[in-house]
């Protein structure tokens, strides 16, 4: 019997030199996904890693894996394929804010709805870092650019709220700072067999930087975020005393505080990863409410190339693919001498 040796974080670690700024939340999430790979016992001759362009689609490069770097936005065309041609292969895409939603959009929406079997990983600082500081698809209303020096105007795009719409089964948000929540998202949605969505708040600290302080610092953490655990209250704070319960009157969320062990009698709302009308409720990210992280929404279909392959399989099996050559098939039905 053939046992396989125990990686580590070493054997995924290619011999490039790593080319973020100093600083950048990039190598947090880097260290998370090695170590992932490592946990889950992921096997380098099956992982694949593939990128777009920007900051992030560097990161094929720094992996001890397959990798590809593809071109704008369509790194989940090339996924897509290489899923396809080998269901066996464990594929991961990195993309950024821009990458996925400007020229990516389309193909962002389309894997999520086909639900092909692999992660996307979606650093999001909300600005092109590559070129420059551009402001992206996901930058707040007043973002000042070299492209818009006077505030962008435009409003942003909600990234997991997108994702959920385009029928995404696995939806989550992490910090990159936050190692330990991080790496348990990781996994899950490593886990999950499906498209799994995972929104990484990313800090730039040249063009965008601290942009997400106001609930990532971690004097404020505990008081500006609610950490979600699947079947338990909504609880957030820094005494635990406070937490989220479903307002009716304007059909939402509301933030309440109520004594620490009275969870119940204050009705908070339990979470339940299955339900997709709290995880775009818990998506949304308003003035006055904590920001959810963890996973939002996990509930597992069929992936693509399973239903592909089966029907394949069905095909061959018929009468109309049993032992006939490509001539016969494609002379077969409608034909006509001119």
């Amino acid at each position: 019997m053939n046992i396989r040796p125990e990686t580590t974080v070493a054997d995924f670690t290619s011999d490039q030199e790593v080319r973020w700024c100093p600083g950048c939340g990039d190598y947090s999430v880097l260290k998370a996904v090695r170590k992932t790979l490592v946990d889950v016992g992921a096997m380098k001759e099956n992982t694949v890693f593939v990128s777009g362009i920007g900051c992030s689609s560097r990161f094929p490069y720094y992996m001890d894996t397959y990798g590809f770097h593809g071109i704008h936005g369509r790194a989940p065309a090339i996924a897509s394929g290489a899923i396809l041609a080998n269901p066996d292969l464990d594929v991961w895409i990195i993309t950024g804010d821009g990458d996925a939603l400007s020229i990516g959009g389309n193909h962002f929406m389309h894997i999520l709805r086909r639900n092909f079997n692999c992660q996307i990983l979606l650093f999001n600082n909300e600005i092109y870092g590559l070129t420059k500081g551009q402001y992206s698809p996901t930058s707040h209303e007043g973002t000042k650019s070299p492209t818009s020096p006077m505030g962008s105007i435009d409003t942003p795009v909600n990234p997991a709220r997108l994702a959920l719409g385009s029928g995404a089964r696995f939806v989550a948000r992490a910090v990159d700072t936050q190692q330990k929540q991080l790496g348990e998202i990781l996994k899950a949605a490593h886990d999950h067999k499906g498209t799994s969505f995972v929104e990484i708040f990313q800090n730039c600290f040249v063009f965008n930087d601290e942009v997400f302080t106001d609930f990532t610092d971690k004097k404020k953490a505990k008081e500006k975020q609610v950490q979600l655990q699947d079947g338990q209250p909504l609880v957030y704070g820094n005494d635990s005393n406070k937490g989220i319960k479903l307002d009716a009157d304007c059909f939402g969320l509301s933030a309440c505080e109520f004594e620490p062990g009275n969870e119940k009698e204050a009705g908070l709302i339990t979470h339940n990863e299955k339900n997709r009308a709290l995880a775009m409720m818990l998506a949304e990210i308003e003035p006055g409410m904590p920001v959810a992280t963890g996973v939002l929404y996990n509930n597992p279909d069929d992936t693509y190339e399973t239903v592909a392959y089966q029907q394949l399989a069905d095909a061959k099996a018929s009468h109309h693919g049993t032992g006939r050559s490509i001539n016969e098939v494609m002379r077969q039905g409608f034909t006509w001498e001119v």
